[in-house]
C-alpha cells in the first residue's frame, strides 16, 4: 500500500499525540522523567538522585550570579517541545528569558538560549546520543552536558546542516574543576558532586559509559 505524503504526515502526528499523552499520564505517576525523541518515549531514572540535583542545583545559581536579571536558569515544567519533529525534552536546566516564560503550553525550544543537562546512570546514551542529535534539530542553540559518572563535560554549539539534519559543528571538553563557558556567561566547575563508586552500573565499574 502507498501511503500519501499527507497521509505519513497525519499518521506520525496521531503517533505522536498518543505518545505525548502517555507520557503526561506517566509524569506523576512513575518515578524520573519521561521525554518523546525521534526514537520514540525515553524512560530516565535520574539516579543517584542526591548528586545529580546538587548538580542542577549548583549550576543553576552559579548561572543567576553572572546572567543578567532579564536571563533566568529555570529547572523543571514546563517540558520544551517541537510538535512537527516529535520532540518533547525537559532539560535539567534551561538558559531562557523570563519573557519567553510567559503564556500557555510548552516551551518552544528556539526560545532558549541554552540546554544543560546533568548524565544519569541508568540512561547515559540520552544525553550523550540522543540529545545531541534532538537539540539542534529542534534549534536548541547550545546544549551543555555535566557527567557526575567521570567528572568530564561538553559544551555543544554552531548548528550546522548536514546530510543527517542539523547538528553540532563544535564541541569543548571539559573536565571538572575547569571553567567553563556557556554561551555569553564562564562559571566554575569547582565542588560538583561525582557519583561515587558505589553508585555505577557493575557492568561500567569505571564510569566510561
Amino acid at each position: 500500500m502507498t501511503i500519501a505524503p499527507d497521509d505519513a504526515q497525519q499518521g506520525a502526528s496521531h503517533q505522536y499525540r498518543a505518545m505525548r499523552d502517555f507520557v503526561q499520564s506517566m509524569d506523576d505517576t512513575l518515578p524520573g522523567k519521561f521525554e518523546i525523541t525521534k526514537e520514540g518515549i525515553v524512560h530516565d531514572m535520574v539516579a543517584p538522585v542526591k548528586q545529580h540535583e546538587l548538580t542542577v542545583l549548583r549550576l543553576r545559581k552559579r548561572l543567576e550570579q553572572v546572567m543578567p536579571e532579564e536571563i533566568v536558569a529555570h529547572t523543571g515544567e514546563p517540558d520544551v517541545e517541537d510538535a512537527p519533529e516529535g520532540i518533547m525534552r525537559r532539560p535539567d536546566v534551561m538558559v531562557i528569558a523570563e519573557a519567553d516564560m510567559e503564556g500557555e503550553g510548552t516551551f518552544d525550544p528556539r526560545t532558549l538560549l541554552a540546554a544543560v543537562e546533568i548524565v544519569s546512570n541508568s540512561n547515559p546514551d540520552n544525553d550523550w546520543v540522543s540529545k545531541v542529535r534532538d537539540y539542534p534539530l529542534v534549534g536548541v542553540p547550545i546544549y551543555a552536558v555535566f557527567d557526575p559518572r567521570t567528572g568530564t563535560g561538553a559544551v555543544l554549539t554552531d548548528i550546522h546542516s548536514t546530510p543527517d539534519g542539523p547538528r553540532y559543528a563544535t564541541r569543548k571538553d571539559f573536565v571538572y574543576g575547569e571553567d567553563v563557558t556557556i554561551g555569553d556567561w564562564t562559571i566554575s566547575t569547582e565542588n560538583l558532586p561525582r557519583y561515587a563508586d558505589k553508585d555505577r552500573p557493575k557492568s561500567d565499574p569505571k564510569g566510561n559509559g
